[in-house]
């Protein structure tokens, strides 16, 4: 179940997003341990995490540790070199003997059938303030000024900005600090929140009023639900890592 053609292309999509990290110096020499959350049988993201090197004049390995999570029988040949791996369900997975400092999630979010229960297990494998990146397909685009509507095998939700910020906030990841992304002509949803101090909360008792409260809200979405009492994707006013903002009222 996969977006792309092969291991190479969804690879190459991840880079988009790990390079303008590795941009960030201070961040990538912070990083001790990564895991990849739906590694596929390459583990190509978890290859590129554990083979970096400093940008100085005389680069210096990183040594960054990664843990490569899936559901195929093992990783390859190459990917044993430097990555650690275990046959785990991600949904499910909720305890680390250490826990990490960047969950990397690329092209697997959209097939998690319990998705809220899933991210509340991911904050329990997370240091504090530690890093989470999600990239996810929004499945209702548009299209030749037309909506469309794709959905892949295995796929059974439409995630959108709106609802990606309701279930991070909810499960205790922090987006007021956090940084969001996407093109009008792209459907891939880039996000980066942070583990928060505040364990996850109930999702049938919790409000957008609470998530304001405890401040885990972007402020474009505070100032919406505070006019609205709800939030509308059309009010969100979003960072990106390049210090960008993106306007989500044409998406």
């Amino acid at each position: 179940m996969t977006s792309f053609k092969n291991a190479e292309d969804s690879h190459q999509h991840s880079l988009q997003t790990l390079n303008e990290l590795y941009e960030h110096d201070d961040f990538m020499e912070s990083v001790g341990r990564v895991v990849d959350l739906g590694s596929g049988h390459e583990a190509l993201d978890s290859r590129w995490w554990t083979t970096r090197f400093t940008r100085d004049e005389e680069p210096l390995p990183l040594n960054i540790k990664c843990t490569a999570m899936d559901l195929v029988d093992d990783i390859s040949h190459e990917a044993k070199a430097t990555v650690t791996y275990q046959k785990v369900d991600i949904e499910t997975v909720s305890h680390a003997k250490r826990p990490y400092d960047v969950l990397w999630c690329h092209d697997t979010f959209q097939y998690m059938i319990n998705p809220l229960q899933t991210l509340a297990n991911w904050w329990h494998l997370a240091a504090q303030n530690s890093m989470l990146v999600v990239i996810v397909p929004q499945t209702t685009n548009v299209k030749y000024n037309r909506l469309a509507f794709d959905q892949l095998s295995g796929c059974y939700y439409n995630h959108t900005v709106v609802s990606l910020i309701h279930m991070l906030a909810v499960t205790g990841w922090d987006c007021e600090a956090g940084f969001f992304s996407k093109q009008a002509s792209d459907p891939w949803i880039r996000a980066i929140v942070y583990r928060s101090n505040h364990l996850p909360r109930d999702p049938r008792a919790c409000t957008w009023y609470d998530l304001a409260e405890i401040g885990l809200l972007p402020a474009s979405a505070v100032d919406s639900i505070n006019r609205h009492g709800y939030l509308r994707q059309q009010d969100l006013l979003l960072p990106w890592l390049d210090k960008s903002l993106t306007w989500f009222g044409q998406h």
